[in-house]
């Protein structure tokens, strides 16, 4: 044995590889096995893959595509490998519109092989891509809360979950909540609008009946959560919560001659997506106020015809509401309504920044559709001063529903950050609806920057 041992040092051969045998066969693991982008996007979400091997490094292995069962949606030549260590990203630039599974091929030490599926979707490209991001893991954004350091609250009207995500990035929420167990464990809520005050923001159900005019109870929640921390860093704790302003404005109308026909627009059997309907899409607080906010309807119009004015409400203890809980000695008080000339169409959102400027998305009191046009007016929240139109906005798909901040309105060249709801959108050309995909990973929801004032 010594013998053999001199010989080995002699040769140089001790510190020799290892016989392939020796070597375990690699594993390679995606931190989701489903990911969605979008024809021509800029900064897709990309998947993280987790590789090794027993017996070798982690930078001693290589990963690439090396099979796409759709080469026109995206190649195995679409797929961006980076990274050296045990964790690699991998990013796929989409062809086309549609589905295709890509297999990732880990080889390591000794020509040992294993292999891992990507499932993948592409969207259409749309228009201002260059300034699109996508918030995936839900598809009906339909109201939205800046918590600062460059992090946004999005309510989906599809669920009851809030999730946090980072406005410039597209990608799964950072954070989740849901106060399902709090609220009495309701059944959707329909959540549509938002608005926050100081550290508290108060959400709200669009108070409307389901499509096919069925009272849904629960669709007229107004809660509130308490906001700490900001950013990537955000908490959201449960306030309390208001089933009753439903019923309030009903009731509010009535005693004043039924003059907006609210009874017979939440009537049961009544769809709330029509001129005549009852369906509430915008809450912002009134100037200088923490206690009166504006609701905003999407139905009816005033007169309820087409041609007619945007709706707003002033509730003026809306501050009283959701500590009150169920006490029914608490009852939502109003001010005169304000009726708003949007060119015929009706508030989708409503939005206040900080110097007293309101940015109001104006669409279509109909159900969802890209040929209806988007417009975006400013205000100055002040009953009887009517808005100004800005610009319309570019939609091929789904409906602009969310203000994320309002910039300096006055300011040439100010930007402002949209989200859509793309719950009804046939995003991957196969005529499903976004919000019935099977895969959560591939339902999202567009967000877009906007420059006001050229």
């Amino acid at each position: 044995m010594a013998v053999v041992a001199a010989a080995a040092l002699a040769l140089g051969v001790v510190n020799a590889p290892a016989h392939a045998s020796s070597y375990g066969t690699p594993s390679i693991a995606l931190s989701d096995a489903y990911l969605s982008g979008a024809v021509g996007a800029t900064g897709d979400p990309t998947v993280t893959v987790t590789l090794a091997q027993k017996g070798a490094d982690a930078s001693q292995l290589t990963v690439a595509a090396t099979k796409s069962s759709d080469a026109s949606v995206a190649a195995a030549t679409d797929v961006t490998v980076t990274g050296t260590g045990a964790t690699r990203t991998v990013a796929v630039e989409a062809e086309g519109v549609g589905y295709a599974d890509l297999t990732l091929k880990v080889t390591g030490a000794g020509g040992k092989t294993a292999t891992t599926t990507l499932h993948y979707a592409a969207s259409q490209s749309v228009s201002d891509s260059a300034d699109t991001r996508y918030f995936t893991g839900a598809a009906d954004a339909s109201a939205a809360v800046d918590v600062g350091g460059g992090y946004t609250v999005v309510a989906d009207d599809e669920s009851n979950t809030l999730r946090l995500y980072r406005d410039d990035t597209s990608g799964a929420p950072v954070r989740t909540w849901d106060f399902d167990a709090q609220l009495g464990n309701p059944d959707e809520m329909d959540l549509e609008a938002a608005a926050r005050v100081g550290d508290t923001v108060y959400w709200t159900g669009s108070m409307g009946n389901n499509k096919d005019g069925k009272l849904e109870p629960d669709r007229s929640t107004l809660f509130t959560t308490t906001v700490s921390g900001s950013g990537a860093d955000t908490q959201l704790t449960f306030g309390g919560s208001y089933q009753g302003l439903r019923d309030d404005l009903i009731a509010w109308d009535q005693a004043n001659g039924n003059r907006l026909g609210f009874a017979a627009g939440a009537a049961k059997g009544q769809i709330p997506k029509e001129v005549n309907g009852f369906n509430v899409e915008g809450l912002e607080f009134a100037p200088g106020s923490s206690t009166t906010a504006y609701l905003g309807f999407r139905a009816p119009l005033v007169p309820p015809q087409d041609g007619g004015k945007a709706l707003l409400v002033p509730v003026t203890n809306i501050d009283q509401l959701a500590a009150s809980g169920q006490n029914t000695a608490t009852h939502a008080t109003f001010a005169d309504p304000i009726e708003l000339d949007l060119g015929g169409l009706s508030v989708r959102d409503i939005r206040r920044n900080d110097a007293g400027q309101y940015l109001i998305v104006a669409g279509s009191y109909a159900a969802d559709d890209p040929s209806e046009p988007y417009v975006l007016y400013s205000w100055d929240g002040v009953a009887g001063d009517q808005p100004v139109k800005l610009m319309t906005v570019p939609t091929e798909y789904g409906a602009w529903e969310s203000v994320i901040s309002v910039p300096d309105l006055s300011a040439p060249g100010a930007q402002v950050q949209l989200i859509q709801d793309d719950g009804s959108a046939d995003l991957y050309g196969d005529g499903t609806e976004a919000k019935d995909l099977d895969q959560s990973e591939w339902q999202k929801s567009r967000t877009t920057w906007f420059t006001l004032n050229g």
